[in-house]
């Protein structure tokens, strides 16, 4: 009886799993005919700009110390006014070529005027006093010598003529005062140059210091570079330097010429000053930027901000054909020389890579990290920038 019950039990355990192997088979079956039924799944697809791809080519890459400041003319003044009042006249404006102590502007000088006629008239009488006092004491010491007055009157002489001296002394110094305030209302240019700013306007009141214009001399510019202590190290007078001015489209070349000895109060930054060859056409104010110290060479280069470094090598990102589809693809390069391609008027650090082949489309840094394999399609006007570079 016990053996006929064993073999009841595995009879069953069969049955149950034949049962549980044909229902697994139905289910798999069911879940390809639901795939094979379901639509095919939408892959993710970037779109382009040509804001956001460079083509890889050999560029002459200008290897040295990055730099970037201002031109600044060596001779810039602000005429400020020395004498408060109303400005009477402004005799130029923005742009007009001055001379050397040329009038540029005049305060009232009504009040200073009556100033110094008063002053003039209190010294001529200052004048009058002492030779009064000079033609008194002269005849006391003759009256004295013939005993017909006393020392002691002599004396008093003698002390009113010293007085009156010194009167007319204070007299002529209030008169030179008086005339200096004069002479101050009227502005001069201190050098020849360019009037930069008119900052008062006809009618206008003024104090003292109060600016009125500002004067630059364009016959000679420097630009002023801030570096870092650390940087300015290695910075020489006589490097040359290569650099591009904004709205030029050309190159201009430039020679360190001083190097500050201090650095800067609150930046810590030290101040270099090159001289620029040539100075026509600039002006002012320019921002320069370029590279200090000389070393070129050809590389196949892309901006260092598109090299990506978040793997054991660096790589960039790269448009490919595959098929009919683009597709991104990761190219792990070897980096080389860094410097800036300065044929570009927008120049950035450049960095020569190998690993890479001639005329690749490469991602810039502004798109981000993409998944390999990616599909990307370009705008119509990228498109025709990625089809301009094939070869």
């Amino acid at each position: 009886m016990k053996q006929i019950k064993t073999r009841w039990i595995i009879m069953a355990v069969i049955v149950l799993a034949l049962a549980g192997g044909i229902w697994r088979a139905m289910a798999q079956k069911r879940a390809q005919q639901a795939a094979a039924s379901a639509p095919p799944s939408v892959q993710t697809q970037i779109e382009l700009a040509s804001s956001d791809i460079l083509t890889a080519d050999p560029r002459e890459i200008t290897q040295g110390l990055p730099i970037s400041g201002t031109v600044k003319a060596l001779n810039y003044a602000v005429i400020k006014a020395r004498v408060a009042g109303e400005v009477k006249e402004i005799l130029v404006r923005e742009g007009d070529p001055v001379k050397a102590g040329q009038v540029l502007a005049r305060i009232d000088p009504t009040e200073y005027q009556r100033r110094w006629t008063q002053a003039q008239e209190q010294a001529l009488a200052a004048k009058s006093q002492m030779e009064i006092a000079q033609r008194q004491w002269d005849t006391n010491k003759a009256l004295v010598d013939q005993g017909f007055i006393s020392k002691a009157a002599m004396d008093n002489s003698l002390a009113s003529y010293q007085g009156a001296v010194a009167t007319q002394k204070a007299a002529i110094a209030g008169a030179e005062v008086a005339r200096k305030a004069l002479d101050d209302a009227s502005l001069l240019a201190p050098f020849s140059g360019v009037i930069a700013v008119r900052a008062a306007q006809v009618g206008e009141r003024v104090g003292v210091d109060a600016k009125v214009l500002e004067l630059v001399d364009l016959s000679q510019l420097d630009v002023e570079v801030p570096l870092s202590p650390s940087e300015s190290l290695d910075v020489r007078v006589g490097q040359v330097a290569t650099l591009q001015l904004e709205d030029r489209k050309e190159n201009v070349t430039a020679k360190v010429k001083r190097i500050s000895p201090s650095a800067q109060a609150g930046s810590r930054s030290v101040l270099i000053y090159l001289a620029l060859d040539k100075a026509e056409g600039l002006r002012h104010g320019l921002f320069a930027k370029g590279i200090l110290g000389m070393g070129k060479s050809q590389a196949l280069a892309v901006p260092l901000s598109s090299v990506r470094t978040d793997r054991a090598q660096p790589y960039v990102q790269v448009v490919e054909q595959v098929g009919d589809q683009l597709q991104v693809a990761h190219k792990t390069v070897t980096l080389g020389v860094r410097g800036m391609d300065l044929a570009q008027p927008e120049s950035e650090t450049m960095v020569g890579v190998t690993g890479l082949a001639q005329g690749s489309t490469v991602l810039k840094s502004n798109v981000g990290a993409l998944r390999e394999g990616i599909l990307v399609k370009y705008t119509a006007k990228a498109a025709a920038s990625a089809a301009s570079a094939l070869p």
